[in-house]
């Protein structure tokens, strides 16, 4: 009795132990199924030129390949709808949208049962738009007017406008303060004479006559005083 009894306890424990066990493991798989399933960190966007048109680009790495509905919104305003099933290596879908600089577009994936929510963050477009080729168009150079083409004015008149070095060549220095003096002006300037000094002289000059004169009269009249 007592070895059946401890039979039936080890039976039991062991039953429960693999309950435990079972119940554990289903529990991992299916949340590991869950989690391989789909899930929305695996999707993303991203806007595109091809040439001259803008697209709008979702890729899908599921690789339970579970198919999911994308809607791409603007400002509320659905701009189209494709079913994409995504794939280890991924899969991408095109939105032909002629998308416009800096414009926010809301993609929103549905991919019952696992995943029902937007892609975060929203898609913000680039600043610059698409152009031909990827390329914005080249612009023509503005013409600059040649150095050596004359002016209205000159055109008009006929007359050539003097050129830099004549019109701003320096006027002929006035040379009378600087001229050299005559040799009389200089000296009678060194020994502070003026205008008056010939004057002087010839008054000089007449007195010493009429004195050489009175003395020669005087000596002849004591001469002949003398005679008597």
């Amino acid at each position: 009795m007592s070895v059946l009894s401890v039979s039936r306890r080890t039976v039991a424990r062991s039953v429960r132990a693999l309950g435990v066990v079972s119940a554990s493991a289903a529990l991992a798989l299916g949340a590991a199924g869950s989690a391989a399933a789909c899930n929305i960190t695996e999707f993303s966007a991203e806007a595109k030129c091809v040439g001259d048109k803008g697209v709008i680009t979702v890729t899908d790495v599921d690789p339970a390949g579970v198919p999911a509905t994308i809607t791409v919104f603007l400002q509320d305003k659905q701009v189209g709808e494709q079913v994409v099933k995504g794939s280890r290596e991924g899969t991408t879908i095109t939105f032909e949208e002629d998308w416009k600089p800096k414009a926010e577009y809301r993609i929103h994936v549905d991919a019952p049962p696992y995943v029902d929510e937007d892609i975060k963050p929203n898609l913000t477009t680039p600043a610059t738009a698409c152009a031909e080729d990827g390329e914005p168009p080249a612009t023509e150079p503005t013409p600059t007017p040649s150095d050596s083409s004359s002016t209205p004015a000159e055109e008009e008149s006929g007359t050539p406008t003097p050129s830099a070095s004549e019109s701003g060549s320096t006027p002929p220095a006035d040379t009378s303060d600087n001229a050299p003096s005559p040799a009389g002006e200089s000296n009678l300037a060194e020994t502070g004479a003026d205008s008056n000094t010939g004057l002087i002289a010839g008054i000089a000059a007449a007195l010493v006559a009429v004195g050489g004169g009175a003395v020669f009269f005087g000596m002849r009249r004591r001469g002949a005083s003398s005679e008597r």
